[in-house]
């Protein structure tokens, strides 16, 4: 008897993949703090951090994108164990160094690398299952990015409340826990290739695609929608509505956090009768209007409600731009993933630079510096347009939705 195989595993391994990769860009913010008071780090040496994390992740990304043959359990596996080395080395690491911050900087690259392979592996790992509705569970997968944001700033808050920041190691290492288990999700549930025997596309095939460069933008527009506002609400809402950090965080970060998730699970549940690109439009529009909202209101909490649309509106295009573009391009293999998560990375880099720019030649006014990042959901409903009229959808994908046909045999 033919043994079935379980994709439900496959699938609950991807989402605990994303919540462990919410944890490692959020946790250690959250201790900066702690990490000022108890190591005497300067709080400018601080950004360091998350300019690391972020370097080391491109660096992984752009990696991935090198190598066509990437088995995949085996590196989502070390994704998890370098996640969790990171997370609980925080704890340790540090005080081996004269200068904590090396030790800070050693555990940022390890979880840092986790967290990229995460990125690349988990969106074709779920492509690959013969899965109905591809888009919309890819809308789904990404949900758990927000839901581990929101899990992520709420736990901690509640923990340091409880039992004091003094005990963040211990939080470190309570965190850390998950993508251990983790582990033993993906070393036994079934995983497919993306593409077989090696026939996956090589990074110069893919720059030779006139149409892949137009699909990078859509990527960089995407990641620079998400991030600019989500990178600024805590202090948006800290400067605007008067309240302090930790209602700022709460209210900033983790309920753009909740909205996108909200955009996300959504399009997961009911999306499958919608045309994707055509949603995406209105999302970017939309977007475009809470940006303008947010950055020109005069009325504080109107301007901070349109953050939290903004979210909503974000939520389909990281996942919904990476289903366009496995729908037109479904031999691009892994170098299509990993290129696809290095561009919307770029963006998310690039996205909230310019936002802090803005603020500070418009007289350290946030909302001037969110007007100048409303030129990345314009950028992406051009690219869209684009898409719509020299790519539309491939016919033998009508009524199935514009996620791409496994090529993967279940």
């Amino acid at each position: 008897m033919k043994n079935v195989k379980d994709y439900n595993k496959t699938k609950q391994a991807c989402y605990l993949g994303f919540v462990t990769q919410a944890i490692v860009a959020n946790f250690t913010p959250l201790l900066f703090m702690a990490f000022h008071r108890e190591y005497e780090i300067p709080i400018a040496s601080l950004a360091l951090i998350p300019a690391v994390f972020y370097a080391v992740q491109l660096v992984t990304d752009f990696l991935c994108a090198k190598f066509r043959d990437i088995d995949y359990r085996k590196s989502i596996i070390v994704s998890e164990i370098t996640s969790a080395l990171g997370l609980a080395g925080l704890a340790f690491v540090p005080a081996l160094f004269p200068t904590p911050l090396v030790g800070i900087l050693i555990c940022v690259c390890i979880y840092a690398v986790g967290s990229g392979l995460i990125e690349v592996l988990c969106s074709p790992i779920i492509e690959a299952c013969p899965f109905p509705n591809k888009e919309g569970m890819m809308s789904l997968l990404h949900s758990f990015y927000c839901w581990g944001a929101v899990g992520v700033i709420v736990g901690s808050t509640l923990f340091f409340a409880l039992f004091g920041l003094d005990n963040w190691r211990l939080l470190a290492c309570l965190w850390a826990l998950i993508p251990l288990y983790n582990i033993i999700n993906f070393a036994t549930c079934p995983i497919e290739p993306i593409v077989q025997d090696s026939e996956g596309m090589s990074m110069r095939q893919l720059f030779s695609n006139g149409m892949f460069w137009l699909f990078l933008l859509l990527m960089v527009g995407a990641g620079a929608s998400e991030s600019s506002m989500a990178q600024w609400t805590s202090a948006f809402a800290e400067a605007s509505l008067g309240v302090d950090k930790a209602i700022g965080d709460l209210a900033g970060p983790c309920g753009f956090a909740f909205c996108m998730g909200l955009g996300r699970l959504w399009y997961g549940k009911k999306g499958q009768r919608l045309d994707l690109s055509a949603y995406m439009t209105g999302a970017g529009i939309l977007c475009f209007a809470a940006y303008l909202t947010a950055s020109l209101s005069p009325v504080p909490l109107v301007a901070f409600v349109g953050c939290m649309v903004s979210g909503l509106a974000v939520g389909i295009m990281w996942p919904g731009a990476i289903s366009l573009t496995s729908a037109r391009i479904p031999e691009g293999g892994t170098a299509l993933f990993a290129l696809l998560a290095l561009a919307g990375d770029v963006g998310g880099t690039f996205g909230p630079s310019l936002v802090g720019l803005g603020t500070q030649s418009g007289g350290n006014d946030i909302q001037n510096g969110l007007l100048a990042a409303s030129v990345f959901p314009v950028m992406l409903v051009i690219c869209l347009l684009f898409i719509r009229k020299v790519a539309p959808t491939r016919p033998e994908r009508k009524g199935t939705g514009e996620g791409p046909q496994t090529l993967a045999k279940s």
